[in-house]
């Protein structure tokens, strides 16, 4: 079914880590040592890395997603058995230059044509940002790269959200929010954005108190949504 065109939209807002940016790529450039268990570390290292954000947030202890992506390594090479510092070394240099999703250049370029600003919005920290937005050559489709570290807390959290209403002076019901989890999708329709699903997996909905404006499954069917 196609999705249903999102009307007055003002902006367009995109998280970075697994919308524009994919985080198993890391790993995957690190098979020549990994080997077989290259998905399996992928896997653990993003699921420690968002839930010890969330851990974090409920705690009260913050870091920065540097850090925080640092430690969800260890975790993760714990699990799978390996202990190599210069293999932990190249993938946290890896994970600076993360691959981009080739449908994210096409959206963003679309998107920018219909003059409507767009911003990253995200949880990784600004040294991050900016080495991926560079390595991927996305700064000139971008007018902001908006880092919870602004707000010192992790999504879902609403300042998070809030941020990107102040920084790009657009009111949240005319932001269209875009994401690959769910989680975020949630977080952000909950504050009152119109939140887009990039569902690339084909995954089942979250069961939380908000969910999607519209759900895709490729970054460049969003233009259409937006009539751009």
């Amino acid at each position: 079914m196609t999705p249903q065109a999102i009307a007055a939209i003002e902006a367009c807002v995109f998280d970075a880590y697994g919308t524009l940016f994919d985080v198993a790529s890391a790993a995957h450039n690190c098979i020549d040592v990994l080997g077989n268990k290259a998905d399996m570390l992928a896997t653990q290292w993003r699921t420690a890395q968002l839930q010890y954000t969330w851990l974090r947030s409920l705690m009260g202890v913050h870091a920065d997603f540097w850090q925080v992506t640092g430690e969800a390594l260890d975790y993760a090479m714990d699990v799978v058995g390996i202990s190599d510092d210069a293999l932990r070394t190249r993938l946290m240099d890896l994970y600076l230059v993360l691959a981009t999703y080739p449908d994210a250049k096409i959206a963003l370029k679309t998107i920018r044509r219909s003059e409507r600003p767009t911003a990253i919005l995200s949880n990784g920290s600004p040294k991050m940002l900016a080495a991926a937005v560079q390595s991927a050559d996305l700064g000139a489709l971008l007018d902001h790269v908006l880092s919870v570290e602004e707000v010192g807390i992790y999504k879902p959290h609403p300042r998070v959200y809030q941020l990107a209403v102040d920084r790009l002076h657009v009111t949240a019901e005319h932001i269209c929010f875009v994401s690959s989890n769910g989680w975020d999708v949630a977080g952000a329709s909950a504050f009152g954005m119109k939140a887009v699903w990039v569902n690339r997996s084909n995954s089942k909905r979250e069961r939380l108190p908000a969910g999607p404006t519209a759900e895709i499954s490729r970054l460049d069917e969003l233009p259409a949504l937006l009539g751009a």
